[in-house]
């Protein structure tokens, strides 16, 4: 039998699957990244940046990042997304976040927060990893980790910005039901 993996891991078999495999647990805090290519589930890390889970969770109940591109894919790097003007220059309406770096790695899957120059600059732009990049660590906050769907990231379009970007079709707390 073959098994269709994104409606696997979206039904409620695959959600007991992971709860199950110990990639989630009932009380983490879970959002849906969905592309075209599929769903990518993300686990939030409040332990390592509560400010930085609190305004993404914020802005994905307020349907912020649905439609946004990713607007800068680098392979073997990162994709990044979140800027509403697809420029790389773009934010949110919600105040700037203090920096919350940790010793955490940048492996594949983690989540970080895009930020410019100014340490304290972080706001709705995050990125997500394709390979280690250990130079960022304790210079960008680490606030979550790709616990499936990670070949959906990998099928985004490179570019700095791509000729034809990829959107977020939608991104949700996982508890969100619209």
């Amino acid at each position: 039998m073959t098994i269709d993996r994104r409606r696997f891991v979206a039904s409620a078999a695959g959600a007991a699957t992971l709860l199950a495999s110990g990639a989630a647990r009932a009380e983490d805090k879970l959002i849906n990244l969905d592309t075209a290519y599929g769903r990518t589930v993300i686990k939030m890390r409040p332990d390592l940046a509560p400010k930085h889970v609190a305004q993404i969770e914020k802005l994905a109940r307020d349907h912020f990042y649905d439609g946004i591109v990713f607007h800068r894919v680098i392979p073997g790097f990162m994709a990044q997304t979140g800027d509403p003007t697809g420029t790389g220059m773009g934010k949110s309406k919600l105040p700037n976040i203090p920096a919350e770096f940790s010793k955490e790695k940048f492996l594949r899957g983690t989540v970080g927060m895009a930020r410019s120059q100014e340490p304290d600059s972080a706001n709705s732009q995050f990125f997500i990893c394709f390979g280690p990049a250990r130079y960022l660590e304790e210079q960008y906050t680490v606030w979550g980790n790709v616990i499936s769907g990670m070949e959906f990231i990998d099928q985004i379009k490179p570019g700095e910005p791509p000729a034809n970007p990829d959107k977020i079709v939608k991104l949700r707390m996982a508890d969100d039901k619209s």
